[in-house]
């Protein structure tokens, strides 16, 4: 098994199918996925892998899920796009729905999570006009990501990706996560209009901030009149064993974003807002072509209905907690392991160093993770419906990847 996969890897040769007159965006391992079902890949030469990635937290209820399959083809058949002109019923009622579990009041649909952020900060622009703020400050979070666009790439607090794309947009303060003193100390600016963070940080890790934490931001922003920004592109619709993160502490940003898991792979984005943070946008202030058209809109309802009616909030705490736990069991007491973190269907291994090519040795045990921090951080991102079987399989092959090295 995998002695094709491990020949190409080998030869450092990647398949053809990836490389032609692609942009160099990506640095692509050699393999190449043609089919999925549930939790489970196929790829090119008929290997056979479990899927911990979920797409990067996109594929929510896994590959070829049924229900999915049955809206695309009868939205596929029926409609597909008309734009924004119109009223769109399809529009209308996923609208309903989200700022029902979002326990918001309106909603703007884009396509992606980096558009759904960059419309959350255009309302705090106009939040600043407003309050006749002239130089408007947003406050995010050092070691968070909202995006590649350059006003989410100016939101995010890491330099990294935004090396080479200077000068970024203006007014961004970036402070410490998890530190509500850091927080605090910035009440003396007149210019912070929002502040945009997310209830727990992805790329950076599974960083999960201290209880208590958001709702502390929640009460600095309401004594401020600072719009407070949710981004929940990864870690909401259920993944963290509520409908959103923020929901632990039983608190409502003024805003929250979301995307990757809404369609299930169908691209769509969502800025929803309450309050007079719903109110702050005119025609003609923002718009999307693509944006809540027939097609994702039918898609991203049928994945809350999905959701909702299989009960995969509760479950998606469950079997993330159970995951935790063997993955505790199996290697939580090896000497290079430094913490296994995770809340729900968010999970994350630390390590005190940066292996080589560890996605690649994953891969050849059949296993779908992401490594991130460095290389340091394994991050894994299953699909809410994961079985407990399919728990113990991904935490016995990360410990049959981990004792090798």
């Amino acid at each position: 098994m995998f002695k094709n996969l491990l020949d190409k890897f080998r030869k450092d040769k990647l398949p053809p199918i990836l490389v032609p007159q692609l942009m160099d965006t990506y640095t692509r391992l050699p393999v190449s996925f043609v089919r999925g079902e549930g939790s489970r890949l196929w790829d090119v030469d008929g290997n056979c892998y479990i899927d911990a990635l979920g797409g990067i937290a996109v594929t929510i209820l896994g590959h070829s899920h049924p229900a999915i399959s049955e809206t695309i083809s009868l939205q596929a058949n029926k409609l597909l796009h008309v734009s924004n002109l119109f009223h769109i019923q399809e529009q209308a009622q996923l609208a309903s729905k989200f700022c029902s579990i979002a326990q918001m009041d309106k909603v703007f649909f884009a396509n992606s999570g980096a558009e759904a952020n960059e419309a959350a900060i255009k309302l705090a622009r106009l939040h600043a006009t407003k309050r006749n703020i002239a130089k408007p400050v947003v406050v995010a979070m050092q070691g968070s990501f909202h995006g590649r666009s350059l006003a989410t790439l100016s939101a995010s607090g890491n330099k990294r990706v935004q090396q080479g794309f200077v000068p970024l947009v203006d007014d961004f303060e970036h402070i410490k996560f998890n530190d509500i003193d850091a927080l605090g100390a910035l009440a003396a600016n007149n210019n912070v209009v929002a502040v945009i963070l997310e209830p727990i940080q992805g790329e950076a890790g599974i960083v999960i901030p201290d209880e208590g934490y958001l709702r502390a931001v929640r009460d600095l922003c309401a004594e401020h009149d600072w719009l407070m920004i949710v981004d929940e592109v990864q870690s909401g619709l259920g993944r963290t064993g509520k409908w959103f993160a923020y929901q632990h502490e039983d608190i409502l940003p003024d805003i929250v974003t979301s995307a990757k898991g809404l369609g299930n792979g169908i691209p769509i984005g969502a800025c929803a807002a309450r309050g007079k943070a719903a109110d702050l946008f005119s025609p003609g202030d923002h718009a999307s072509t693509f944006g809540g058209n027939p097609f994702s809109s039918s898609v991203a309802l049928t994945v809350i209905n999905t959701i909702e009616s299989d009960g995969l909030v509760l479950a998606a705490e469950d079997v993330g907690e159970y995951l935790k736990r063997q993955i505790q069991h199996r290697v939580g007491t090896l000497s290079g392991v430094v913490d296994i973190r995770g809340k729900g269907m968010m999970l994350a291994i630390e390590l005190d160093s940066s292996p080589a090519n560890l996605a690649t040795k994953f891969l050849l045990k059949g296993l779908v993770v992401n490594v991130t921090g460095g290389g340091r951080i394994i991050r894994l991102l299953p699909a809410i419906n994961l079985t407990r079987d399919e728990a113990v399989e991904i935490a016995t092959l990360i410990h049959d990847v981990l004792i090798e090295l």
